[in-house]
């Protein structure tokens, strides 16, 4: 799943062929037909891995997040060292999900569920009284995506989250 995940993130669904997956899954096309039926349920099981994945670390970062788990989410989602191919789930959102209902579903649970994480570091006993805030946090980082895909340095990235965290929290 995770070279499948690779050929995905770094050629697009659209541009990834079949040849590429088998390839880079050491698979024939036989056996690729015979486990995933075609390429679209490869990609979506290989996005649900994305995403658990990624769910799974928001969580870790945000218990160990000391003083200010909050900023260690936003720093984490925005991910400001990570290079110009973006995250993945956000990078298929804006190409597939207008076109694909189950992308669009697990993008909006995808994107829930960081909301519920960033809300109980902001409320651990009430995560759903500050839930708008935990979007506005959510929404900010991830905005960041855009400048680390133009090439805009993580000095700058990291200056960018900073401030907006001054500007939801005064």
């Amino acid at each position: 799943m995770e070279k499948a995940l690779c050929v995905f993130w770094h050629k697009g669904y659209e541009a990834a062929s079949v040849d590429d997956l088998t390839k880079a899954m050491g698979l024939s096309r036989s056996s690729f037909y015979g486990t995933f039926v075609n390429k679209q349920t490869l990609f979506h099981k290989a996005l649900s891995h994305y995403s658990r994945r990624g769910l799974n670390t928001l969580r870790d970062v945000a218990d160990a997040g000391g003083d200010d788990p909050v900023g260690a989410i936003m720093e984490a989602l925005a991910n400001p060292q990570g290079g110009r191919d973006g995250c993945m789930l956000i990078n298929c959102l804006t190409e597939l999900a207008p076109h694909d209902n189950e992308v669009a579903a697990l993008g909006r649970h995808h994107l829930e569920s960081i909301d519920e994480i960033i809300a109980r570091a902001l409320e651990p006993s009430d995560p759903g009284q500050v839930l708008d805030k935990a979007r506005a946090f959510a929404s900010l980082a991830i905005g960041t995506l855009a400048l680390r895909k133009a090439g805009i340095p993580s000095e700058q990235i990291s200056q960018t989250l900073k401030q907006a965290r001054l500007v939801i929290s005064p």
